[in-house]
């Protein structure tokens, strides 16, 4: 983190701004040495960071911080390895964890704060191997100590972080287990409270004596636009917030890519990844090695598939396997190599697990024909934000010149998201109808975001009825790839009309 210089003098100096009289408290010690190993994890150097972390636990022993410290390097350490083997074995620490900091000092704003974020980071991780009942007693259990600490402590700023994270993932959560499992504990949030907390602390953090946690935060907000909202400031917000990190983050590296290349700003995305630090103090991360791979094949750049090839033989956790496999047939396919293309289908049938919704929708499309090389080229380029490009491949093409009505169907969704994206309206609402008439009672999700965008075109334009109207048909079908997302945007936007007719 760049507001952390590696300097002892600006350690001490932002220690003791930290730790003013008022907050030194024993057993809770965010000194230089805990502080250095902080940035070392937000800046994706986990190895130094344990070091760190085991020298300040042999000189004070009793320091609550540390088991936080330590927490936060499983949690990174599993977000970037996506290994289910090491979260089966690592997660029995957080008992061990919490029972060090329960002999803490009680009067700290970080002996409540510590056991909530301990809890917290574990149950993000859990919702990724499905462990929901679990997670939900967690996050419960995280709002409950927040709750607490901000009434005890209310100019502790650090409470809103895991508030506004809640607040914003209970707001907008898909039914499921997890939701129903909350509801169940009485547990709810406003998506849109939570986001403003964010803002808020993304904003002021860096003019308190808070400053040395502003990463961390600046890492929950972008999860919560991007991934959690949708939302279409995500990309300026993101660029904004990270531009005073360091560049030396690898975790900078990542935030900004995956919110560049999910936001039409894929030569941009290409160009982070390339530059990228290096080094042997860097935590190995094969996703971005995916991610630079799915950003050269949004521009029809088949080199991509030595980068799908690399997280392969990178990668020893159980996400993105199917996912990647699918990539390289299309590369295949692409080049005319039909043969290699059924081969990795086949792949992608047998290797890897469908923890991740990308990997269930890999799955699927391995069962399907071999898709239209056309309709192929302009899903990829409308990925990559190249919408003119994605556009001319379909110039040529007439729905009626499609013989599966899934290709049909595919045909006027993708002439409705680039049109949609080129500003044309008019062309972009009929063929959207034109996928729901014809891909309504079909498996494929295209007619469902075809309602779900109708609905987004309707809202911008004011004439709420409509949109409301849409959004419905979106939530009535059932039944398709990523109907949970779909449905949970569709009911997001019937939120945001209600709340404009209050």
């Amino acid at each position: 983190m760049n507001m952390i210089s590696g300097s002892v003098y600006k350690c001490v100096l932002i220690v003791f701004l930290l730790l003013s009289p008022t907050a030194i408290y024993a057993n809770f010690d965010f000194n230089a040495n805990c502080l250095k190993a902080y940035q070392n994890i937000f800046e994706l150097k986990l190895s130094t960071a344990r070091q760190l972390i085991a020298a300040e636990k042999k000189i004070h022993p009793d320091n609550g911080l540390v088991p936080l410290l330590e927490n936060y390097v499983d949690y990174f350490y599993l977000l970037t390895t996506e290994s289910k083997t090491e979260f089966d074995k690592l997660k029995e620490n957080k008992s061990t964890r919490l029972d060090q900091i329960a002999d803490g000092d009680k009067s700290s704003p970080y002996y409540l704060y510590a056991q909530a974020e301990i809890n917290l980071q574990w149950a993000l991780i859990r919702g990724r191997y499905g462990e929901y009942f679990t997670a939900a007693r967690e996050i419960k259990k995280a709002n409950g100590l927040l709750q607490d600490n901000n009434k005890k402590f209310p100019a502790f700023t650090l409470n809103a972080k895991g508030l506004g994270l809640i607040n914003a993932f209970l707001g907008n959560l898909p039914d499921g287990i997890l939701k129903s499992t909350l509801s169940t504990f009485g547990i709810k949030g406003n998506l849109q409270s939570g986001i403003a907390m964010l803002d808020k602390l993304s904003e002021s953090l860096p003019k308190s004596k808070f400053e040395p946690f502003y990463e961390e935060v600046v890492f929950y907000y972008v999860f919560v636009l991007n991934d959690i909202a949708h939302s279409p400031s995500a990309y300026s917000k993101t660029m904004k917030y990270t531009s005073r990190i360091a560049e030396s983050s690898l975790l900078k590296t990542y935030l900004q890519a995956l919110v560049c290349s999910k936001n039409g700003h894929n030569d941009e995305a290409i160009s982070i990844l390339n530059n990228r630090p290096t080094g042997a103090e860097y935590q190995s991360f094969p996703y971005l090695e995916f991610l630079l791979g799915s950003a050269k094949l949004n521009k029809l750049d088949y080199s991509s598939g030595q980068n799908f090839v690399r997280f392969l033989q990178l990668n020893k956790g159980a996400n993105y396997i199917k996912d990647a496999n699918l990539h390289l047939g299309w590369v295949s396919l692409l080049k005319g190599d039909t043969e290699a293309y059924t081969a990795f289908m086949n792949k992608v049938k047998s290797a890897g697990y469908t923890y991740q919704e990308k990997d269930k929708q890999a799955l699927n499309e391995a069962g399907e024909s071999i898709p239209n090389k056309e309709l192929l080229k302009a899903r990829l380029l409308f990925d990559g934000g190249y919408y003119n490009k994605a556009l001319e491949e379909l110039k040529d093409s007439k729905g009626d010149s499609f013989a599966s009505a899934r290709d049909k169907t595919e045909y006027y969704y993708r002439l409705g998201r680039i049109n949609d994206e080129l500003g044309k309206d008019d062309i972009a609402l009929t063929s959207y109808q034109n996928a729901i008439n014809t891909g309504k009672n079909l498996k494929y999700y295209f007619a469902a975001n075809s309602a779900l965008q109708i609905g987004k075109i309707y809202e911008k334009k004011a004439n709420f009825s409509k949109a409301k109207a849409f959004f419905n048909v979106a939530i009535q079908m059932k039944n398709h790839d990523y109907e949970s997302s779909i449905e949970t945007q569709a009911k997001a936007g019937i939120k945001r009309i209600d709340k404009n007719a209050d």
